[in-house]
């Protein structure tokens, strides 16, 4: 079985609130790809994601947001989900983190609220994403192109506007990680 992530770590970083399936599915393709993945959060424990209109299921947490370093992972996974992004945007070691992958060109994926977390100022100049229209001038000010395809994948930035793009995402996801593991590599 071909498993072009096989030695690479993914940082799923998610807080209680989390859109569940901007999750899970991203991370059942990651996992058949041979990645090891790692919830990263700022809770203890576990954290418990949202499905639909209620609470969803429990997940268990790695490592907390403080504790890590962006160095630890080759990658990061940004699922989407209002009530996680707004507790990730109170936490300053989250922008410490995504900070770190968008300087290092590491790859990051993001899905609908979840594009909210790359609004780093300076952080996004020159780069071409998509977002739900509530973002879109956040990610303007922080110096980002918006379009207005429901995905956008560039070099090492993969973004998608909702959960209805969730399957071309997951696809995405699975085949850009994929090559920036084979291009590492090769290097």
């Amino acid at each position: 079985m071909d498993q072009p992530l096989a030695g690479k770590t993914i940082a799923i970083l998610v807080a209680n609130g989390f859109e569940e399936t901007t999750m899970t599915e991203p991370q059942r393709a990651l996992l058949k790809t041979g990645a090891a993945l790692r919830t990263i959060s700022p809770e203890q424990g576990l954290v418990n994601g949202w499905h639909g209109k209620a609470w969803g299921h429990y997940f268990p947490v790695d490592k907390q947001v403080g504790d890590v370093l962006g160095s630890d992972y080759d990658m990061l996974l940004l699922p989407g989900g209002e009530r996680s992004i707004v507790k990730l945007l109170q936490n300053a070691h989250t922008r410490r983190i995504v900070g770190h992958f968008l300087d290092a060109g590491k790859p990051v994926a993001a899905i609908d609220e979840g594009v909210q977390l790359l609004a780093i100022p300076g952080k996004l100049k020159g780069r071409t994403l998509t977002a739900p229209d509530a973002l879109k001038d956040e990610l303007t000010a922080a110096g980002a192109t918006v379009s207005e395809e429901p995905l956008v994948v560039g070099d090492t930035l993969i973004t998608a506007r909702s959960v209805d793009d969730l399957p071309a995402f997951v696809e995405q996801v699975v085949k850009a990680f994929g090559e920036a593991a084979s291009l590492k590599k090769a290097a």
